[in-house]
C-alpha cells in the first residue's frame, strides 16, 4: 500500500469541504483560500483549486464578483450560495457520521458488543 497516495486521497476528499467551510465565513480570493488552507496545515496548490472553485460554480454552490485590486489587477472573489449553504449543511451531517464511525473504529472497547 503507497501510504503518501491513501493521505492525497483523504486530503483530496475533503478539499471542496474545507472550501465550502472556507466560504462560509465570507467571499474570498482564490490566493486566500489556498493561504487559509496552507495555514490549517492543508497543502493545496492553484493547480488543485482553481478547477475545483469552477466545478462548484457550475454545479452552483458557488458565485464570484471581480473586485478591485489595490494591487494589481481586478480580483474574483468567490461567495457560497444558497444552494452552498444546504450543501454544506448535508455535508456537515456525513462529516460528523464519518467522524464517529472513525472514532469507533479506532476505539476497540466501543465496537466490541456487550455481553
Amino acid at each position: 500500500m503507497n501510504i503518501d497516495n491513501a493521505k492525497s486521497q483523504m486530503r483530496k476528499g475533503m478539499l471542496e469541504y474545507c472550501v465550502l467551510l472556507l466560504l462560509r465565513r465570507q467571499p474570498s480570493y482564490a490566493n486566500d483560500i489556498i493561504v487559509q488552507l496552507k495555514d490549517a496545515d492543508l497543502i493545496v496548490v492553484e493547480g488543485t483549486l482553481y478547477p475545483l472553485l469552477s466545478r462548484l460554480k457550475k454545479d452552483g454552490l458557488l458565485t464570484y464578483e471581480w473586485r478591485e485590486s489595490y494591487q494589481g489587477p481586478p480580483r474574483k472573489y468567490y461567495a457560497m450560495t444558497d444552494e452552498g449553504s444546504l450543501a454544506l449543511r448535508e455535508m456537515d451531517s456525513t462529516w460528523s457520521s464519518l467522524t464517529r464511525t472513525v472514532d469507533l473504529l479506532k476505539n476497540p472497547l466501543a465496537t466490541t458488543p456487550s455481553l
